[in-house]
């Protein structure tokens, strides 16, 4: 990200990390885009939202700050929150311990010093720096080519499924658990996929699940299938997902053997075959929801990867302005 000409995600980045651009608004003002174009864009050439990196960033900046002898309150004021209670409870959830913990003996061991996972390879580097791996935005060698058709497959995947999130947003609760393929089971340990709110609830639980899977952890909790509360559990998952995959092609892993203790008996999975396995069943998914949303008068695009590269998808239209 050097040389005399700035790039476009450059300035996003810049945009999003500026101290004045707290909201998404500001965000968009500083790169000259409406909040949409902006988001958009964005999502696009990092595989995260606006405000998810700008928030993580800040954490991962804040983390670097209280090791080097911050205080909790004066991190929390250069992070953007309001107050001292909000921030610990966002970098409790984000690094498993409370900012209290620095400057006691109570800190627990982390291979990496303050990175959280990320989707893009972007984080903190202290002063006030970016840093970007590798494997992440600017890898463009030839030995990389078969990790790049994986990356672009994974981000296209988690950018269509919020895409779809949005497009389903603003439906009546009828139109949005309406049965539209009774009796539909695309995958029967996931339960059926009659409606808009099942497909999408099992687009965002599948990759909860084989995460904890991959993690060790216990079974996670279904959770509700209203849009919101579906937007905000797949804001959690899809940047740990994203890392999970990197992770696997960092470290060489797609013939490493997962013992699923979460299945009854426990099974044996190869991992590269359980990313294509939710790759696979979530592109069916995310088509199946096209095709219940065009019933219940929605104007949808294909969920072509190529009109999703050039950033051609069209915003969600409600069925009056068509009609107009």
């Amino acid at each position: 990200m050097t040389g005399s000409r700035r790039d476009r995600l450059r300035e996003l980045l810049d945009a999003v990390l500026d101290e004045n651009n707290a909201t998404l608004d500001d965000m968009a003002h500083g790169a000259y885009a409406s909040p949409w174009h902006f988001s958009r864009q964005f999502s696009l050439g990092t595989g995260e939202s606006p405000v998810a990196l700008r928030r993580r960033v800040m954490l991962e900046r804040a983390a670097w700050q209280l090791r080097s002898g911050a205080g909790v309150t004066e991190a929390a004021f250069a992070a953007g929150y309001d107050s001292v209670e909000g921030f610990s409870r966002a970098f409790s959830r984000a690094y498993g311990y409370p900012p209290s913990v620095f400057g006691t003996r109570d800190l627990p061991p982390t291979p990496v010093a303050h990175w959280l996972p990320a989707p893009n390879g972007v984080h903190f580097h202290p002063p006030m720096h970016l840093w970007v791996e590798d494997e992440g935005l600017q890898s463009g060698r030839r030995d990389h080519a078969a990790a790049q058709v994986t990356a672009q497959l994974v981000h296209h995947d988690l950018d269509d499924t919020r895409l779809l999130l949005e497009f389903a947003r603003d439906l009546d609760h009828d139109e949005y658990t309406r049965p539209r393929f009774p009796g539909l089971t695309v995958l029967e340990w996931d339960g059926p996929d009659e409606s808009i709110a099942e497909v999408l609830g099992n687009l965002v639980w599948s990759k909860e699940i084989w995460l904890a899977s991959m993690a060790g952890a216990d079974q996670p909790v279904r959770g509700d299938a209203d849009v919101a509360a579906l937007q905000a559990r797949f804001d959690v998952v899809a940047p740990q997902w994203a890392e999970t995959v990197r992770d696997i092609e960092r470290r060489g892993a797609w013939g490493d053997r997962l013992i699923d203790a979460l299945c009854v008996p426990p099974e044996s999975f190869v991992l590269g075959s359980v990313i294509a396995h939710v790759l696979t069943f979530s592109a069916h998914r995310r088509q199946l929801v096209r095709h219940m949303l065009r019933a219940a008068g929605r104007t949808v695009d294909h969920g072509d990867p190529i009109e999703w590269q050039r950033g051609v998808t069209p915003e969600a239209v409600p069925p009056e302005q068509e009609r107009a």
